[in-house]
């Protein structure tokens, strides 16, 4: 959409919140009908509501449906975009303005990068890939795959060598995930592994990795299972989703995508940290057990 579509919408939306536009005498009047009924058009207040908020989310955009109640029951029992109404050919202003909300939510999640100092308050060390900044991680995924020279010195010198398992912790296409999730689920994943008599190696992060990335530390220290924790790609307005993608023995030359088992939405509008750190407690115990991950591990 071209900016003075956009900005005839602000002008419509505007308009019906009682303020006087100042290009209205350069403009010609909007053509898009005035909406009824939308939490955004029939605010009083000075400035409008916040488009992530549960009453915009959770909004019934369908005018005079038979069934008010049946489509608000709906609409609380998912966050997909259901009973969003239209009018004509186009969604409704409401429904237009979140999804542009939603959108920039997802593209402002992937450039973030891991706060200040958040990597050593979480008593972790980073280690980096070849990538040297955000476009190059979005533009060269196959950087992100492989270490630095100066990574590989590091994890070498402060990680035990041969552990049964080894966590790995890296943003991924989403910081969010990381700080939102990792208080919850890296407790739980130590604790877990500690009572069944787990040997866990000293956890760090790994700034611009990829999933295979785990495949060359897995290699180097000669760990029997690598659990990766790795931000998900954003959905539209959710992003804090993360993956734990779980591998046996691997090796950078033979291992292969089938050979890993993942755990994906991991927060707490999906599975929740705690509850998925049990999962790959118990999983990560099979693999041990049976000495092989991925489509393997259930012959």
């Amino acid at each position: 959409m071209d900016l003075d579509k956009i900005e005839e919408i602000v002008e419509v939306v505007l308009a019906e919140l009682g303020y006087q536009s100042t290009q209205k005498a350069e403009r010609p009047q909007s053509s898009i009908p005035l909406e009824t009924g939308s939490p955004v058009l029939q605010t009083d207040q000075t400035a409008l509501p916040d488009l992530a908020s549960e009453e915009i989310k959770k909004w019934v955009g369908i005018e005079d449906p038979d069934n008010q109640g049946l489509l608000k029951e709906l609409c609380q029992s998912t966050n997909a975009r259901v009973a969003v109404g239209r009018t004509g050919p186009r969604p409704r202003t409401t429904t237009y303005l979140r999804f542009l909300a939603d959108q920039s939510l997802s593209r402002d999640t992937v450039f973030k990068e891991i706060p200040d100092g958040w990597v050593s308050r979480n008593d972790l060390f980073m280690v980096s890939t070849l990538i040297r900044d955000k476009d190059e991680y979005l533009t060269r995924p196959d950087r992100g795959r492989i270490l630095s020279e100066e990574a590989k010195q590091t994890i070498l010198e402060k990680c035990n060598p041969k552990p049964e398992v080894q966590i790995v912790l890296s943003d991924g296409l989403s910081t969010d995930a990381l700080t939102a999730n990792y208080e919850e689920i890296l407790p739980a994943l130590m604790q877990g592994f500690q009572l069944n008599g787990i040997a866990v190696g000293t956890p760090f992060f790994v700034k611009f990795g990829r999933v295979k990335v785990e495949d060359e530390i897995g290699e180097l220290l000669g760990a029997e299972v690598i659990v990766l924790l790795i931000g998900e790609r954003p959905g539209l307005g959710q992003s804090e989703s993360m993956s734990a993608y779980m591998i046996y023995k691997p090796t950078v030359a033979h291992t292969v995508e089938s050979d890993r088992t993942v755990i994906s939405n991991i927060h707490h509008g999906g599975t929740p940290p705690v509850e998925a750190s049990a999962v790959i407690v118990d999983i990560v115990k099979k693999m041990l057990e049976k000495k092989t991950s991925g489509i393997h591990l259930n012959k």
